[in-house]
């Protein structure tokens, strides 16, 4: 018997991705998997993907998901904090919402709403000290998609020096999963297709998760809806605080971690190569006319973005390595 986890919210997009995840996983053992409308259907058949996983989706009662070593949370921002307090304490949780990501309840009230249910252990091992805190706790709450590619772009040169942590402009298009999986007439294909369209312009909830991870003080983000189904290339500038090499500094910062890239001279970052991947892909340039830092990052917003994320989280709480059952390679074309 290997460690027992469990999927609440399992019939969204990340849902889905955790459950694929989990069984190609060699230590875990898939105990339960719940949903709320899809509750009493096959896996199989809300995740076609999935053929063979034979497993009825349950409702999503704490009952159904106190048994497991480990739980991840694929729930609705909001509807995360409430279950996990039913949850016994000795059970490990991974939360992919967003209850328990910010320490600022001023910031929480101002771009979700409700009450702020209190901060987590941030689960993004990358940043400096991070791997720890994860490896020592047992509530993690996982990164925001955009969030994770825009921090891995932008936190070391704030925390290097070598960029103003007052003037970060990120344009960052994003694939349809990230908009979740109700229908929505926004997100139909003869809406999306052919069309590239902003959205949240200037309000976005992950402004200050990335400022808060970052130690950016002032940020301007433009999210951008794409027309393919997963994916985020994200475009970060920002003013130099002093003379360096911006792929220097953070070559330096990832020369120990497995799942971020960055690539040779000449070579930047595209979605496909990131697809079905935990890996983040990077380059950095230095604009010749502005002279503003730019860094390209991509990808898979359903995999270092959200499911490859908190696998990853969770490996490090349960004392394996940290890449254990995930893929640094994509899958394009």
């Amino acid at each position: 018997m290997g460690i027992r986890v469990a999927v609440a919210g399992a019939s969204g997009y990340a849902g889905g991705e955790l459950l694929r995840l989990i069984a190609g996983h060699p230590e875990f053992d898939l105990v339960a998997a719940t949903a709320h409308s899809q509750a009493g259907h096959r896996v199989d058949v809300v995740h076609p993907q999935l053929t063979g996983l034979d497993l009825v989706l349950g409702e999503t009662d704490p009952a159904t998901l106190a048994d497991a070593d480990l739980v991840f949370l694929a729930l609705p921002h909001g509807q995360s904090a409430a279950l996990a307090a039913q949850l016994p304490a000795e059970v490990r949780i991974v939360d992919l919402g967003a209850d328990h990501r910010l320490a600022d309840p001023y910031a929480w009230a101002q771009y979700y709403g409700g009450t702020h249910a209190g901060q987590w252990t941030y689960g993004l091992p990358e940043l400096p000290g991070q791997r720890e805190l994860i490896a020592g706790s047992a509530r993690v709450a996982n990164t925001g998609c955009y969030a994770a590619a825009i921090t891995l772009a932008l936190a070391p040169l704030i925390a290097d020096g070598a960029a103003s942590p007052a003037d970060v402009v990120v344009v960052a298009a994003s694939g349809t999963s990230g908009a979740g999986r109700a229908a929505k007439p926004h997100l139909l294909a003869s809406e999306v297709m052919g069309d590239l369209s902003p959205y949240r312009v200037g309000t976005h909830q992950h402004v200050p998760e990335i400022k808060q991870a970052t130690g950016a003080t002032g940020l301007s983000f433009t999210p951008v809806l794409a027309p393919m189904p997963r994916g985020i290339l994200a475009t970060v500038t920002a003013v130099p605080a002093r003379g360096v090499d911006p792929q220097d500094v953070l070559a330096r910062a990832y020369a120990d971690a497995p799942f971020v890239h960055v690539l040779p001279e000449g070579r930047w970052p595209h979605t496909a190569a990131t697809l079905g991947s935990n890996s983040c892909h990077l380059q950095a340039t230095v604009d010749v006319d502005s002279g503003r830092l730019i860094v390209l990052s991509a990808l898979d917003n359903l995999g270092k973005g959200a499911a490859g994320q908190a696998v990853q989280n969770a490996n490090l709480m349960l004392g394996l390595p940290e890449t254990t059952g995930l893929s640094i390679w994509g899958t394009a074309p």
